[in-house]
C-alpha cells in the first residue's frame, strides 16, 4: 500500500484548488471594493461596472497565480525544501502541458470579462483603447512575473508592479470607469491598497528568501536581505496608512472617515511580529496574518466612506 505525504493532494481536483489559489482572490477583489466605495462616496457607483471590474480582477488573481506556478516549476525554484506550500505542478499532479491550456483558458475568460467591463463603462473612443491597452498590460503583468527568459519578479520588480497593477491601475481605473474622470486624490488610497498588497507580497518573499535565493530568484526581499527586507515592511505599511490619513484627512470630513484606524492595532502588532520572527518557518504563519490585516484595513476605509 502507497503512503502520501500530508503535502500531497489526494485528488487532480484538489490539486487543481491548490495551483487556483482561491484565498488570493479577496485581496485582488479588495482593490475594486476600494475603488467603488470612493465612486459611491462621489455618488457615481455603477453596480454592473463595479461587478464586471470584480471578475476581471479575479480573472487576472487567477491568471497570475496559474503563470506563477508554471513558472517556478519550469525554473526549479519551487523545491521541496521551500517553507511555503508546493502546488500541483511542483507535486507532478499536473503537467506542463495542463498548466499552459489552464493558462490559455484563463486569458481567453480574462479578455471576455475585460472586454465586456470596457463595453458596458467605455464611452469615449480615447478611453476604450488606453483600458484595451491596460488590460493587455495587466494580462502581460501577471504572465511575466515568472515566465519567459527575464521574467521580473526574479530580478526584484514584483514589488512595484503590485503596486502599480494592485494599487494604482485597479483602484483609480475602477473609480474612473464609474465615474467618468479622474480625481488626483483617488491615488492616496490607491497608493494604500498597493502597498497593502506589496506587504503581502514581502511576507512570502521573506518566508522563501533563503531557498530562493539558493535558486536564483532574486526577489527585493533576497536583494535587501532579512533585516533590510524586515525593515522595508514597517516602512511600507506606516505610509499605507498615512495615505489614508491623508485622505480622510484632506477629503472627508465626518468621524467615519477614519474607521480605519481600528486596523492600525492589527498592523502595529503583525509589524512587531515579523521584525521579531528571525526564521523563515517563523514567518510562516505571517503571511496570513498580513492578508487578514490588509483586507481588514481596506474594508475598515471602505465602510467609512460608504457611510459618509
Amino acid at each position: 500500500m502507497s503512503t502520501m505525504t500530508p503535502c500531497t493532494p489526494t485528488t487532480p481536483a484538489r490539486a487543481w484548488l491548490e495551483s487556483l489559489r482561491p484565498k488570493t482572490l479577496p485581496l485582488a477583489f479588495a482593490s475594486i471594493v476600494m475603488g467603488s466605495a470612493i465612486a459611491s462616496l462621489q455618488g457615481v457607483f455603477h453596480p454592473l461596472t463595479a461587478l464586471l471590474a470584480l471578475l476581471t480582477a479575479g480573472c487576472l488573481q487567477i491568471l497570475s497565480n496559474l503563470a506563477n506556478d508554471y513558472g517556478d516549476a519550469e525554473k526549479g525554484s519551487d523545491t521541496p525544501d521551500r517553507v511555503g506550500p508546493l502546488r500541483g505542478m511542483q507535486k507532478g499532479m499536473i503537467t506542463a502541458s495542463q498548466m499552459k491550456h489552464a493558462i490559455m483558458l484563463t486569458i481567453a475568460l480574462t479578455i471576455i470579462c475585460g472586454v465586456a467591463l470596457i463595453a458596458v463603462a467605455c464611452h469615449k473612443p480615447s478611453d476604450v483603447v488606453g483600458f484595451l491597452i491596460l488590460g493587455l498590460l495587466s494580462i502581460g503583468a501577471a504572465i511575466t512575473y515568472t515566465v519567459g527568459t527575464r521574467p521580473y519578479g526574479y530580478m526584484g520588480l514584483g514589488d512595484i508592479s503590485v503596486l502599480i497593477f494592485f494599487g494604482w491601475i485597479s483602484v483609480a481605473g475602477t473609480f474612473y470607469l464609474q465615474a467618468g474622470y479622474f480625481d488626483w486624490i483617488v491615488m492616496l488610497p490607491a497608493t494604500a491598497t498597493g502597498l497593502l498588497s506589496t506587504a503581502v507580497l514581502n511576507i512570502n518573499n521573506l518566508r522563501d528568501i533563503d531557498t530562493d535565493s539558493a535558486n536564483g530568484k532574486n526577489t527585493l526581499a533576497v536583494r535587501l536581505g532579512p533585516v533590510n527586507a524586515r525593515r522595508y515592511h514597517t516602512v511600507i505599511l506606516t505610509a499605507a496608512a498615512i495615505c489614508l490619513a491623508v485622505f480622510s484627512a484632506v477629503y472627508l470630513h465626518h468621524w467615519t472617515g477614519w474607521l480605519f484606524l481600528l486596523a492600525v492595532p492589527v498592523l502595529s502588532i503583525h509589524i512587531r511580529r515579523v521584525n521579531r520572527a528571525k526564521t523563515s518557518m517563523e514567518v510562516r504563519p505571517l503571511l496570513e496574518h498580513m492578508v487578514k490585516a490588509a483586507l481588514l484595513t481596506n474594508v475598515l476605509f471602505a465602510v467609512g466612506l460608504l457611510l459618509n
